[in-house]
């Protein structure tokens, strides 16, 4: 399934944020390191740069924690979804910057604080997932000792490993090693 550049990149974002917590402590834990998120991320429009910006992100990052939680009960994560949706305000419109000149939606005004326009945006991705059946793309890392989110967009859905903390890699020598002492 092919979703829109918008949806995929808001979905990486979404699980970026997600995971900035879960492994190796806070990644988010100051303004620059917020700002860099930002930055990888493209989100445009109001900046505050104060505590209060910080903390609010982080409260949308416990809160998309939840919808990723529950992606195994569909209407749970429509309840969540259609909550976000609501407290942020969401009203869709067409856009597109210098940067990025292909048409695509924001659901937020620029002059919406940051959290409240991330929300609008990461809810309406998950809505695309939903309409499009597949929430099952919405994964937790399969490695024992990993409990980083991950957006699975390959084309079979086939994907288990994290990014974070090189699991694919260490699960596939665990079990080369795990074969090689059976054989030995």
């Amino acid at each position: 399934m092919n979703f829109s550049h918008d949806t995929e990149l808001t979905l990486r974002a979404a699980c970026v944020l997600i995971n900035s917590d879960r492994v190796d402590g806070d990644q988010l834990a100051d303004r620059a390191a917020l700002d860099e998120y930002l930055s990888d991320f493209g989100w445009t429009g109001r900046r505050d740069r104060d505590a209060a910006e910080l903390a609010s992100v982080h409260g949308l990052r416990h809160r998309v924690g939840g919808i990723w939680a529950a992606a195994d009960d569909e209407e749970s994560v429509v309840g969540q979804v259609n909550a976000m949706l609501t407290d942020t305000r969401a009203s869709p419109w067409l856009t597109r910057h210098p940067e990025n000149p292909e048409w695509h939606l924001h659901l937020a005004s620029d002059r919406d604080p940051l959290a409240q326009r991330m929300g609008a945006e990461m809810a309406m991705a998950f809505a695309d997932l939903i309409r499009a059946g597949e929430l099952r793309r919405l994964k937790t890392c399969a490695a024992p000792d990993c409990t980083a989110v991950l957006i699975d967009l390959s084309r079979n859905r086939s994907r288990i490993f994290c990014d974070t903390g090189n699991c694919g890699n260490r699960q596939h020598v665990a079990a080369y090693r795990e074969r090689r002492a059976k054989e030995g």
